[in-house]
């Protein structure tokens, strides 16, 4: 089923984007999307985008920042999974980076290892190696780098 547009003028667009924008961070691709949903023209949209920037409402290196803490924060992904879903909103690799520089990298090591305990826990594996292996896959599936896995993984086991 098809959702129904609602059009706005450009004028009511740019009121409903700026509230949209000032109630959470957001991406220029976000805004966008969003805005294409007004039934805006291209050129309208590209002149709400370039106004709500200069205005500071949309900042894509403050989304980055904000993302990337918080996905790391609350849902615990790593750095690779973190990059990807950045990558896939069209934010900019020198914004990509700037958000990853949020996470403190102590804390990041400690975060892996709290996951990999918890996981290690629920799984009912009896081979080592086997077990080994699934924790290794969930890690990764969260977005962590295989080269840290295999670290902590290995000095946990040479206790």
């Amino acid at each position: 089923m098809e959702k129904e547009i609602k059009y706005h003028t450009p004028q009511q667009a740019f009121l409903k984007a700026r509230d949209w924008c000032a109630y959470q961070e957001r991406c220029q691709q976000e805004v966008r999307d969003k805005l294409y949903g007004y039934g805006l023209r291209s050129d309208d949209v590209e002149n709400l985008i370039a106004r709500l920037i200069d205005e500071n409402f949309v900042n894509e290196e403050r989304f980055a920042k904000a993302f990337a803490g918080g996905k790391f924060r609350i849902k615990k992904w790593g750095k690779v999974k973190i990059k990807q879903e950045l990558k896939a909103r069209r934010i900019s690799d020198y914004c990509i980076q700037k958000g990853l520089k949020e996470i403190d990298g102590n804390e990041y090591i400690k975060t892996l290892k709290k996951v990999l305990e918890q996981k290690a826990k629920t799984i009912t594996e009896k081979n080592h190696l086997k077990k080994k292996q699934k924790l290794v896959r969930y890690a990764i599936g969260k977005g962590y780098e295989q080269d840290l896995i295999f670290d902590i993984l290995n000095d946990d086991s040479s206790d």
